[in-house]
């Protein structure tokens, strides 16, 4: 029986080889086509895709997903650079074919969707909050996806409350980016691959809460996940979160 048919663009990169390669292993998916850097959705569909996962580049995802819905397809999308504007963006493109479904995930490991949860319950319950985030030095952008989708969810939670900080004199820089009021940390070190820690503090406590992604093996069951469920949920999904709360219902 064939399964739902999917396909890759940036195929040739780290994130999109390992997504082939889940696809391939998924019986109930089938890999319809793998698209380098000179490829577009005009090729996912004349290969008869139902869903395409885009983990190409920040510059070029925009008109992907625009083609992609032009020519209906889902889209599941694991390229980072979204913040409110660019969402505004897709959903302005979804709203023209309400029919498809489109997810755009920061981080789609589990284990990060989970922390970004539990940091959403803390936020409220604590003076302040820091958010340190440590990946690979190949990675294009700083902060994170991730560190800024969870520094926003946390500011949500905390009504814009700013963590405490007397801090007059610093070296540019130092005291890290600020986030919807939250400070985010960047490390790029050799040997990484996808890190993040919230340390949240009150008088006389700390909670920390870490996740660490050790291989890329770790994204596929969110990845997986995020097509399967794409193709029943039209309009734009943000993150796996409420598709991992679905699967407890």
């Amino acid at each position: 029986m064939t399964g739902l048919r999917v396909a890759v663009m940036g195929a040739a990169g780290r994130m999109g080889a390992e997504t082939c390669l889940a696809i391939d292993a998924a019986p109930d998916l089938e890999l319809a086509a793998t698209i380098g850097s000179d490829g577009s959705p005009t090729d996912a569909k004349a290969a008869g895709a139902e869903v395409v996962v885009d983990f190409t580049r920040p510059d070029v995802v925009l008109d992907n997903i625009r083609q992609v819905l032009s020519l209906g397809m889902h889209s599941v999308v694991g390229t980072s650079g979204f913040d409110d504007e660019r969402l505004a963006q897709v959903r302005d493109l979804q709203g023209k074919a309400p029919q498809l479904g489109v997810v755009i995930a920061p981080n789609f490991a589990l284990g990060a969707a989970l922390l970004m949860r539990f940091s959403r319950e803390a936020a409220a319950h604590f003076e302040s909050v820091e958010i340190v985030e440590l990946h690979h030095p190949d990675k294009v952008d700083a902060p994170s996806g991730t560190a800024v989708h969870t520094a926003e969810e946390i500011a949500k939670a905390r009504d814009g409350r700013a963590s405490p900080d007397a801090t007059v004199r610093e070296q540019p820089g130092a005291r890290g980016a600020s986030v919807a009021g939250v400070a985010v940390h960047s490390v790029r070190l050799r040997g990484l691959v996808a890190h993040e820690e919230v340390l949240f503090g009150s008088p006389g406590e700390i909670l920390t809460i870490r996740h660490d992604s050790l291989d890329r093996s770790a994204f596929m069951p969110g990845v997986l996940l995020a097509i399967r469920e794409v193709v029943t949920r039209p309009g734009l999904t943000v993150g796996i979160d409420e598709l991992l709360q679905n699967q407890n219902h």
